[in-house]
């Protein structure tokens, strides 16, 4: 039920209930001030019809020692009251009478029956009046929700944006100082701090790996020249991981900008996929047969793509790096049409990625599953290309990546690739 519906049914509730309380009170209000003026009556004629029997006048409308009276007002009576009894079960509403005089009993009564049909009228009225009022009320309270919704779910999809690294998304501000203009100013003020932070963050994380690119790129040309033995190929193998890891921080530098563009010709995907995949397998420190092990490539459809095949190559180079080292032997890359799907037999991605994506600089080594960049350039490259990055753990266990590039796909065809074969990446040559 959303917020406008709540809304709405608060308020014709509310408006309901008050107008029924209003109604009972004026119902109760009235049909007490009718009896009182009532009774005042008949007890005055009651009084003046004692007097004339003490004297020995009889009025028409006096009864004396009557056969029939109500059982309550008998017993009043026969106790030495004065009293009234107002009598609703009979053939019409009566309003008795009655008291003692010596050993006779005097009664009057009178009709109740117009009373009684102004208070039905009147009760008429009051269900009508509730009912127009609570109409109204649920109108005017579904149109106040409604405004009030509108302007909230403008706030979530902000807020929504904001969270999908739309940073430039804001609200446009409207007068008045109510909560929802206050959240409308909170919001665009979080989102002024929080873009004000990343592009500072970015900046300091590209200034820092330039000023490194100089004395890195000095580190791996002095390694090259060390003497041949096991010291000098730990010294060279990790400077060509601080040399890695610092272009890899660069290109996610590039990829947060507006900058990049991708240089699209049509190409064939299978063939794309492929080259992307060949030479890469289980990155240094993997053990076992996990440390000789090669991705398979599937052909189920291949397809052309007018897209940049330089940075799909990319892309799919890095999901496959991702699935041998924080996944399981054997990787499968299938390419069906303009989908391509890389699948691994590790644990799966963790909860945090499939919910919020791949996340810089974020590793999950604390489950021993770590992203690092590998990922997040991964996505930048895919929205670079206008193409969908989607990231599951199928039901059969493993992980699956998935890059949808069916937006760019010119039309079937094998392009010479032998749709339906399978392969992996060292025989692709071949």
């Amino acid at each position: 039920m959303g917020l406008r519906t709540k809304i709405g049914v608060a308020i014709t509730a509310t408006a309901a209930l008050v107008a029924v309380i209003m109604g009972l009170v004026v119902h109760h209000r009235t049909a007490t001030n009718q009896l009182e003026t009532a009774r005042e009556s008949i007890e005055t004629r009651l009084g003046a019809a004692v007097e004339d029997h003490a004297a020995g006048v009889d009025r028409p409308r006096t009864l004396i020692n009557p056969d029939r009276i109500p059982g309550p007002l008998r017993a009043a009576i026969d106790k030495g009251k004065r009293a009234t009894y107002l009598e609703l079960g009979g053939p019409e509403p009566m309003l008795w009478a009655g008291s003692r005089l010596g050993r006779d009993t005097i009664v009057v009564k009178h009709p109740y029956t117009r009373q009684a049909d102004n208070l039905r009228e009147l009760d008429e009225v009051l269900w009508w009046a509730g009912g127009l009022g609570t109409a109204f009320a649920c109108v005017v309270g579904v149109g106040l929700a409604t405004v009030a919704g509108r302007r909230l779910n403008a706030s979530a999809r902000t807020a929504e944006r904001i969270a999908q690294g739309d940073l430039s998304a804001r609200l446009r501000p409207r007068g008045g100082r109510d909560e929802i203009a206050r959240l409308t100013v909170a919001v665009n003020t979080m989102a002024d701090a929080l873009a004000a932070r990343l592009t500072a963050e970015r900046e300091v994380t590209a200034n820092i790996a330039h000023e490194l690119r100089t004395p890195v790129a000095g580190l791996v040309a002095a390694a090259a020249l060390l003497p041949p033995g096991r010291p000098a190929e730990m010294v060279q193998e990790r400077a060509r991981r601080v040399s890695g890891l610092m272009e890899d921080v660069l290109e996610v530098a590039r990829l947060d900008g507006s900058a990049e563009r991708a240089d699209t010709d049509v190409r064939a995907l299978g063939e794309l996929t492929r080259r992307a995949v060949r030479g890469v397998g289980a990155p240094e420190g993997a053990a076992g047969a996990a440390a000789t092990a090669e991705a398979e490539v599937r052909i189920v459809a291949d397809t052309l793509v007018e897209t940049d095949g330089r940075r799909v190559e990319r892309t799919l180079a890095n999901l496959v790096t991702n699935a041998f080292r924080h996944g399981r032997a054997p990787v499968v890359v299938e390419v069906d049409g303009g989908v391509v799907r890389v699948r691994d037999s590790g644990p799966g991605f963790p909860p945090e990625l499939l919910a919020q994506g791949p996340q810089r600089f974020r590793t999950g080594s604390g489950s021993g599953l770590g992203l690092g960049l590998g990922l997040t350039i991964a996505s930048g490259q895919a929205r670079v290309l206008g193409a969908r990055l989607t990231f599951a753990n199928p039901e059969g266990g493993g992980a699956e990546a998935t890059l949808d590039l069916r937006g760019a796909v010119r039309g079937p065809g094998d392009a010479g690739c032998g749709c339906g074969g399978t392969g992996t990446a060292a025989d692709a040559e071949a």
